[in-house]
């Protein structure tokens, strides 16, 4: 049972809302969405999603972007923290899995050192439902015996990408927000001693009725990122190969 349907305290439920298809939240996360009194939501969570959230609810809009944000992280976790203080039911929404690149854990920091309860619903991350809705296998005991997610805001925050890691054959990366920096990936990964015929796919809008896959070779990611809009996924690996033999979501 959820801490929230049994105290009055403050409490916040930190909330997966997946890559954008509705159906593919979890049963909580569902019940949650609709009996929330504020819900707090990311720019990635989708139009059809927050129309499951009731008339009556308070909807705050925290959205980023590629070198915009719409409010700052400090202050999104005071939002957190303010609204919790009032006892009403906060739900933080966000795209894909809280956990993975969704600053979930830096926003739970701060409630508990404001005495805010909270509890946390997973959510299907991108690297996993785009990659399914692409026909995309992350494994494959053919030609992927790892994968790694990795962050495309590669110099931002803490230390650089360990290149050398990551060139590796038998292995899928995934790279989230890595539009932008798709020369840089291309580069990296090349000087590295991954091949240029690597087969790389980039996923735009996965899951939803606009999603667009477009598949190339590590040479050509470049190119590729040029013609994708965000929010996309890099996948790098052999798997892509198997896109066109096995997609079979009809956007």
């Amino acid at each position: 049972m959820s801490l929230s349907s049994t105290t009055s305290k403050p409490f916040v439920s930190l909330v997966g809302a997946g890559p954008g298809d509705p159906d593919l939240l979890t049963m909580k996360a569902y019940r949650l969405i609709q009996s929330a009194d504020v819900v707090v939501y990311d720019r990635l969570v989708s139009e059809e999603i927050m129309a499951l959230v009731t008339p009556d609810a308070e909807r705050l809009f925290v959205g980023k972007k590629l070198n915009h944000h719409c409010v700052p992280q400090d202050q999104i976790n005071q939002i957190l923290v303010d609204k919790a203080l009032e006892n009403k039911h906060v739900v933080r929404l966000k795209g894909g899995d809280p956990f993975i690149f969704g600053r979930g854990g830096e926003e739970l920091e701060t409630l508990v050192e404001n005495g805010v309860e909270f509890e946390v619903v997973p959510g299907i991350t991108a690297a996993s439902g785009c990659s399914a809705y692409a026909g995309i296998p992350l494994t494959h005991r053919n030609h992927a015996q790892s994968v790694q997610f990795i962050t495309g805001h590669l110099k931002k925050e803490g230390q650089d990408i360990q290149w050398a890691s990551l060139a590796q054959n038998n292995h899928t990366l995934v790279f989230y927000m890595g539009l932008k920096q798709a020369p840089v990936i291309r580069q990296n990964l090349i000087a590295n001693g991954l091949s240029l015929e690597t087969p790389c796919a980039i996923v735009e809008r996965g899951t939803t009725p606009k999603q667009r896959v477009l598949t190339g070779t590590l040479k050509e990611l470049e190119s590729l990122a040029n013609q994708a809009i965000s929010p996309s996924l890099i996948i790098v690996g052999s798997v892509v190969s198997l896109h066109h033999q096995l997609h079979w979501f009809k956007s």
